[in-house]
């Protein structure tokens, strides 16, 4: 007697225990730990991140390399947004403009100078700001109306630069990038931060980076665009 006593306590504690978890207007979950990854408590998923930035940069185009592929790549943006590949250069990039002009975005960022300053000339970082320089002009002929951003190259972590020394120079590159967009009179972005704070954000290689870097990236450019 005294054990089925004690079989139906227990099964009132357990009815009581998940009544308590019940909210006025229905039933909230209860939490099983962390949320995954891009995803937070309550089942809100990254998508809904997803759509915000979708909606804020709809009008605009990121122009680059690698990097910058990764907005479309990790489905952060629309590939309509992203006009970017591998190895591209400033050099090269005078290739898109082209198809910039056919997107007609009102804001364009550029984010360049990653494969510029590994060129094979003697003078890698001046011989891609005087691109550089061309690029922004041609962009400002063919959509005079567009607002320009240029973005800093990011840095690379000590593995990186360890197998790749000439990433030493990311941090004058950067110098010279931010001095040409104060000649150019257009805004210069410094990413360098978000990755101060977030040495998490980098993919296997060190040099890419990890979907949530994207996030975070666009939330320090949603200004622009707003």
């Amino acid at each position: 007697m005294r054990k089925m006593l004690g079989i139906l306590l227990t099964g009132i504690a357990a009815l009581s225990l998940a009544a308590c978890e019940q909210q006025e207007g229905g039933w909230e979950p209860v939490s099983a730990g962390p949320a995954p990854a891009g995803q937070t408590q309550g089942g809100i998923a990254a998508g809904a991140t997803q759509a915000t930035s979708a909606s804020l940069f709809q009008n605009s185009v990121f122009l680059g390399d690698s990097i910058t592929e990764g907005l479309s790549y990790h489905d952060v943006l629309e590939e309509e947004n992203v006009l970017a590949g591998a190895g591209k250069t400033a050099e090269f990039a005078m290739e898109d403009i082209g198809e910039l002009a056919r997107r007609n975005p009102e804001h364009v960022f550029i984010q360049l100078g990653s494969d510029d300053i590994l060129w094979p000339t003697d003078n890698p970082q001046e011989y891609s700001l005087k691109n550089y320089a061309a690029l922004i002009e041609a962009i400002k002929k063919k959509l005079p109306h567009a607002d320009i951003t240029v973005l800093s190259v990011t840095p690379v972590t000590d593995e990186a630069l360890a197998k790749e020394p000439r990433y030493q120079n990311i941090g004058d590159y950067n110098e010279g990038l931010e001095e040409l967009a104060a000649k150019e009179q257009i805004i210069f972005a410094d990413l360098t931060p978000v990755l101060t704070d977030h040495p998490e954000l980098y993919d296997t290689d060190g040099i890419h980076f990890k979907p949530e870097f994207y996030r975070l990236m666009l939330d320090v450019l949603k200004d622009r665009v707003e």
